[in-house]
């Protein structure tokens, strides 16, 4: 097992001891502007690796998981104060990490700014989980999202580490997750990594198209997103959430 993975494993106990012990506040009801959470969307999975060819300037910028609190604190306010939009991909089982944000993020999300999509409850490879588990990682995280934000993940999932196959798919696509969200670039930050290195891969896949996998697992990022903003606005490229890219709707949840 590789350290950032025994790293992400152990901040996830830590993040389960906190739910089990009762630490976590009630949940807030959703904001009322939101719509109703639609009903599944069954169909097959197609996977999505980089927004439509044309002559759009859109890009997805994607923030996954949550293991460092501050940091998912970091990314909101920068959500907030720059309005730039965003596409967060949580982990419920770090429910301590993202319920303090959920008053913050209520306005961004009614509005449309922020969108949230399913990587699993406990980020667990779903190749290696027979078709139960994998139905519960899914269907557990969007309760969760819906819950705390209002609104449904669906159609669309990203499986913990890109790893999908056809009975993946299959059961993703049984319970509406109709698109698989893969990536065209990323700023390597899964593990620790330097500002050099992460702004080198910024600048390397900002492109028209792309969809930038970010994570908010460690502090790095934080002191580089408005240096990330201004190579975006230099390069006149228009971040968008995954519903923008795409043409659906979490009204629909499809």
């Amino acid at each position: 097992m590789s350290r950032s993975r025994r790293e992400f494993l152990g901040l996830l106990g830590l993040g389960t001891a906190a739910l089990l012990t009762g630490c976590v506040a009630a949940v807030s009801p959703p904001p009322p502007s939101l719509p109703a959470v639609p009903a599944p969307h069954p169909g097959p999975s197609r996977e999505l690796r980089r927004g439509p060819v044309g002559d759009g300037r859109g890009i997805a910028l994607t923030v996954d998981d949550g293991t460092c609190a501050d940091c998912v604190a970091g990314y909101v306010d920068f959500a907030r104060r720059s309005g730039v939009h965003l596409t967060f991909s949580p982990n419920g089982v770090l429910d301590g990490a993202w319920r303090p944000q959920a008053r913050a993020l209520a306005p961004l999300i009614a509005a449309g700014q922020v969108q949230m999509i399913n990587h699993t409850w406990s980020h667990r490879q779903l190749t290696e989980l027979p078709d139960g588990r994998i139905r519960e990682e899914l269907e557990r995280n969007d309760a969760w999202v819906a819950r705390l934000f209002g609104i449904t993940t669906r159609p669309y999932c990203r499986p913990p580490f890109g790893a999908h196959d056809a009975r993946v798919d299959a059961v993703a696509g049984s319970l509406g997750y109709t698109r698989s969200v893969q990536w065209s670039g990323s700023y390597g930050d899964s593990a620790e990594v330097t500002p050099e290195i992460l702004m080198d891969r910024a600048r390397t896949f900002l492109q028209p198209g792309v969809i930038m996998l970010g994570h908010a697992n460690r502090p790095t990022v934080l002191g580089l997103l408005d240096e990330v903003l201004d190579l975006v606005r230099e390069r006149r490229l228009e971040p968008v959430t995954l519903d923008e890219m795409f043409g659906t709707s979490r009204a629909a949840g499809a």
